[in-house]
């Protein structure tokens, strides 16, 4: 008896409060606020990101997958025609230490400068707390948010699942459909897709 009403005061609360019932973000919904310090030793919020559209994405130089879109020159060029337009663009490292993809501020510094890219900071995520409080499952997971916080795209960065570079011309990029949608008045037509790439190597 005791344990139905155990369960069942747990099922009032996940009802009361659904946030607290799931880890992830949802869709049309007020993305959650967090700081975290850059690798220029600066600390960033969501917040104050207000008024501007906000890509976050989440990477791992060492990640077959994000080397794709590198290596390409995909995401750099993805990153520099938005950041262009006033886009705000988060790179984020949720990687722990001593595992694949972890790196120092210093290193970091050195991989954004090797790689050209031209994101408006990168944020470290060593306990990968903003990690797990988005639901981010892989590198790249891909999250647009519109100027009033509400979360308009999540998923993958492309259509094509693959790690060859070749099938990048082939591919819908989501990410730049959702913002190009969006900043023109329109209503993003993919929302949501299931992102692809290597797992997050969280803590545990």
């Amino acid at each position: 008896m005791k344990a139905k009403v155990f369960f069942l005061a747990l099922a009032v609360i996940a009802l009361a409060f659904p946030r607290l019932a799931r880890a992830d973000v949802q869709v049309g919904e007020i993305a959650p606020d967090f700081t975290l310090t850059d690798i220029e030793g600066k600390k960033q919020t969501l917040v104050g990101q207000q008024g501007n559209y906000v890509v976050l994405e989440w990477t791992n130089p060492d990640c077959p997958f994000v080397h794709k879109q590198y290596d390409s020159g995909t995401m750099q060029a993805l990153q520099k025609e938005m950041t262009s337009k006033g886009v705000v663009w988060f790179s984020i490292a949720s990687s722990a230490p001593g595992k694949q993809g972890h790196y120092s501020a210093k290193e970091w510094k050195q991989i954004v400068t090797d790689r050209k890219a031209f994101p408006t900071a990168v944020l470290l995520d060593p306990k990968g707390l903003v990690g797990k409080q988005y639901g981010a499952k892989t590198t790249p997971h891909m999250y647009v948010i519109d100027p009033k916080g509400v979360l308009i795209y999540e998923g993958a960065i492309d259509s094509i699942p693959s790690a060859d570079p070749a099938d990048i011309k082939e591919a819908t990029n989501y990410v730049s459909q959702a913002l190009n949608e969006a900043m023109s008045g329109q209503p993003v037509s993919t929302p949501s897709t299931k992102s692809y790439g290597c797992s997050i190597k969280y803590a545990s």
